[in-house]
């Protein structure tokens, strides 16, 4: 009987470990996708992994998020079938690792260098943490390493797991 409830314990953990452990990012913190912004800087203060979403908040009408490969970001023009979003809340799941990039598509938005982001998208965090030495991180991660919040996600994501894992194994053994 208990291992009949030690495994169900653990099969839900399974399903429901990465929701939980997803981070939902918001594009430009507080002031959110505008002009006038380091995009770069922002992303380089992050780590973002297979199951975590950015989420692209603007005025309605304002602007809109294209995603692009890397030459249309260099040259700020996105493929001819792309639909952009226009939502004002749009949120991208970021489902594979690699690089991503997004750009403005209203006016000299990106041209001007404002609206233009990319990251690289890190397999999901469930199955393999960031190595604690940073010359072995991405090139897109290169600098001084990871930050403050940057670590503070890993660790929140750690200690879920850890606090999911000794509640269901107390609730077993009561």
């Amino acid at each position: 009987m208990a291992s009949s409830n030690l495994y169900s314990i653990l099969a839900i953990l399974a399903i429901f470990a990465p929701s939980i452990l997803a981070t939902d990012y918001v594009v430009g913190d507080d002031r959110g996708w505008t002009i006038n912004f380091d995009y770069q800087a922002w992303a380089q203060r992050k780590l973002f992994y297979v199951g975590d979403s950015l989420v692209f908040n603007y005025p309605k009408g304002a602007h809109t998020v294209l995603k692009v490969n890397g030459t249309g970001f260099q040259q700020c023009a996105a493929p001819l079938d792309s639909v952009p979003l226009t939502s004002g809340k749009d949120v991208i799941n970021l489902a594979t690792p690699g690089r991503k990039w997004y750009i403005c598509g209203v006016g000299q938005h990106c041209e001007l260098g404002n609206q233009k982001l990319v990251i690289t998208v890190l397999p999901s965090s469930s199955s393999s943490a960031p190595s604690s030495s940073p010359s072995s991180w991405p090139s897109a991660m290169a600098g001084p390493g990871p930050s403050t919040s940057a670590a503070t996600t890993v660790g929140t994501r750690f200690a879920l797991i850890m606090l999911l894992t000794i509640g269901f194994l107390w609730m077993l053994m009561a």
